[in-house]
């Protein structure tokens, strides 16, 4: 019986292996085709365009930003998973620290077209205990996201809902949304609901996992409910200051 269970456990943990050195390595190359291609380009063309130099080595540049972000993402998700995640927990406003996330995003929001709104009626700071730095990442992520996935003349919500001992962070938007088949697998390591599109223009693959390690490491959860065409609604909390 125990034999059974450990060959079972190896042999789980070898798939999980297999599928993820075959996902790196995927992710891996788009960029670096992309660049190896730009870089071909350009070495067969005649160099006098001096515009269409500046513009193939911006794509080339774009391209090895994307890589370095992808290896950051896999630095960060590596010496969490191996070490676990030491928090320095301090209490801070959390409505200051998604004005401020949002501002951030506020080119990026416009280009696409997204309105990102706050919802605080009383406009009053709300008090929590963690890593201002972890959660201002999982905020990022969350909204990047929903400026990703959202629709045209969109917008995504931000709302605060009080859960006795918790404070519930609510970010909505009425984007695409995710069928219902992938919501269970949404926050694995690079599983895309999307796989055409989102390498070539996407993050790292890795965001949502590292979202859900941050939040579990504040011993707090984090869920997801969407709706195909109505849009996605992501739901963490975080302990009352």
């Amino acid at each position: 019986e125990e034999k059974i269970k450990e060959v079972k456990e190896l042999k789980a943990t070898e798939n999980f292996r297999k599928e993820f050195i075959g996902n790196l390595a995927h992710e891996l190359k788009t960029p670096v085709f992309n660049i190896q291609g730009y870089i071909d380009t350009l070495i067969e063309s005649e160099l006098d365009d001096i515009e269409l130099t500046k513009k193939f080595l911006g794509k080339a540049s774009k391209n090895c930003d994307r890589l370095s972000d992808l290896i950051q993402d896999l630095d960060q998700i590596t010496r969490i998973e191996s070490d676990g995640m030491v928090l320095d927990v301090k209490k801070f406003d959390v409505v200051d620290l998604c004005k401020q996330v949002i501002e951030s995003l506020e080119q990026q929001s416009r280009d696409r077209n997204i309105t990102l709104r706050l919802k605080n009626p009383a406009e009053k700071p709300i008090m929590v205990l963690g890593e201002r730095k972890r959660v201002e990442q999982v905020l990022t992520n969350l909204l990047v996201n929903s400026l990703a996935y959202g629709k045209d003349d969109g917008e995504t919500r931000v709302r605060f809902y009080d859960m006795n001992d918790n404070i519930l962070i609510e970010v909505a938007d009425n984007g695409l949304g995710i069928d219902k088949e992938h919501l269970p697998r949404i926050f694995e390591r690079f599983y895309r609901v999307d796989k055409s599109r989102s390498r070539n223009e996407g993050g790292s693959g890795l965001g949502l996992a590292i979202c859900k390690h941050i939040i579990e490491a504040h011993k707090q959860s984090i869920s997801v409910r969407s709706t195909i065409d109505m849009g996605s609604t992501f739901s963490f909390t975080l302990k009352k200051a």
